[in-house]
């Protein structure tokens, strides 16, 4: 099964702000998310422990497993360019993304979705059919995309409705 985590809070979530590449470390309530997870996840055995390498990623799947995490590049969080940090509702927005014709740096959609996929099917074609335990642990965008790679993309491509919230997760199987 694949256990796809969203990180803890951090102080940019409580404040209602975009975070991605300049993001925070876990606050003292996303901890305590991640704390929650390791009790909720305990029964399970974990084969494979990977994530983004944004610090809150890592803490949140290093506290939930107890296990030292694979950091992979291609699970980071999608590039915010200059809209990074600022408040959600004060950003002006394309579809699910900040308008790159208005903030310079922001990541191309598809280009995110390609390497997020070509990450999970690497792990389905490593991993799929055998009986293991996986986590990954990311952002809401990483799990979105990961949602939609299972799910199917829906037709108006908006993959943040597979996302879960900060703390919490969706199993998937291959």
């Amino acid at each position: 099964m694949i256990y796809v985590i969203r990180h803890g809070q951090t102080d940019l979530n409580k404040e209602g702000r975009l975070q991605g590449r300049l993001g925070l470390p876990l606050n003292e309530n996303g901890i305590k998310q991640a704390e929650s997870l390791r009790d909720d996840l305990k029964p399970i055995k974990f084969d494979h422990v990977f994530s983004s390498p944004q610090e809150r990623a890592m803490q949140t799947a290093e506290i939930a497993t107890g296990k030292k995490a694979i950091m992979d590049i291609r699970l980071d969080v999608f590039d915010l360019g200059e809209a990074d940090g600022l408040k959600k509702a004060e950003v002006r927005m394309t579809g699910v993304v900040p308008d790159s014709s208005v903030y310079k740096g922001v990541e191309e959609i598809r280009v995110y979705m390609k390497r997020v996929f070509g990450f999970m099917r690497e792990l389905e074609n490593e991993y799929g059919g055998r009986d293991l335990n996986i986590f990954l642990s990311g952002h809401r965008c990483t799990t979105g995309c990961i949602g939609a790679y299972f799910e199917g993309m829906p037709e108006d491509g908006n993959i943040l409705r597979f996302s879960s919230n900060n703390g919490e997760y969706k199993v998937y199987p291959f």
